[in-house]
C-alpha cells in the first residue's frame, strides 16, 4: 500500500510539473481549482440523481446494490476531485461521469460478491459434498397421476 502511495504521489508530481512546463504556474493553478469547481458541481449532481434513484427503488421494493453503488462511486469520485492534482481529478472525473462508472460499478460488485462468497465459507467452515443418488418410492399421495414421489438418499 506504500509503494501504491508513493507511485501515486509521483504520477501527480510529474504531471503537475508536466502541465506547469506547458502553460506556467498561474494556468496550472487555474486548471487545478478550475477542475476542483467543475467537479464539485458536477459530483453535487450526479450524486442528486443517485440519491434518487436510491429512493426510487426503495420506495418500489427492488433491491438497490446498483443506485447505492453509484452513490458510493460518486462520493469517492468528489473527493478525488477536491484532492489537489491531476491524477486524481482524473480519477474522480471517471468515477463521476455515467459510462465510466457503469464500468466501475460493475467490477465493484464483481469483487465484493467475490469476498461475501468468500467470508461466507470462512464463517460456515468447509462444506462436504456427499454422494447422492435419487431413488422412485411410493408417495403418500399416490392417488394423483401427476405426483411421482421421490426420495434423495445422500
Amino acid at each position: 500500500m506504500a509503494v501504491a502511495f508513493l507511485l501515486y504521489v509521483i504520477a501527480e508530481i510529474a504531471a503537475i510539473w508536466a502541465v506547469g512546463s506547458a502553460v506556467g504556474i498561474l494556468g496550472t493553478l487555474g486548471l487545478l481549482l478550475g477542475g476542483a469547481f467543475l467537479g464539485s458541481w458536477l459530483a453535487r449532481r450526479e450524486g442528486g440523481k443517485a440519491m434518487r434513484a436510491f429512493v426510487e427503488s426503495a420506495r418500489a421494493g427492488r433491491p438497490s446494490e446498483k443506485e447505492l453503488t453509484d452513490g458510493m462511486l460518486v462520493g469517492l469520485g468528489g473527493i478525488l476531485i477536491l484532492v489537489p492534482g491531476f491524477v486524481s481529478d482524473v480519477l474522480g472525473l471517471l468515477l463521476i461521469l455515467p459510462p465510466s462508472r457503469a464500468v466501475a460499478r460493475r467490477l465493484w460488485l464483481k469483487r465484493m460478491e467475490k469476498r461475501a462468497v468468500r467470508f461466507a465459507n470462512q464463517r460456515r467452515g468447509p462444506v462436504m459434498v456427499v454422494d447422492s443418488e435419487v431413488v422412485n418410492e411410493p408417495h403418500e399421495r399416490d392417488d394423483h397421476p401427476l405426483i411421482e414421489g421421490r426420495i434423495i438418499d445422500g
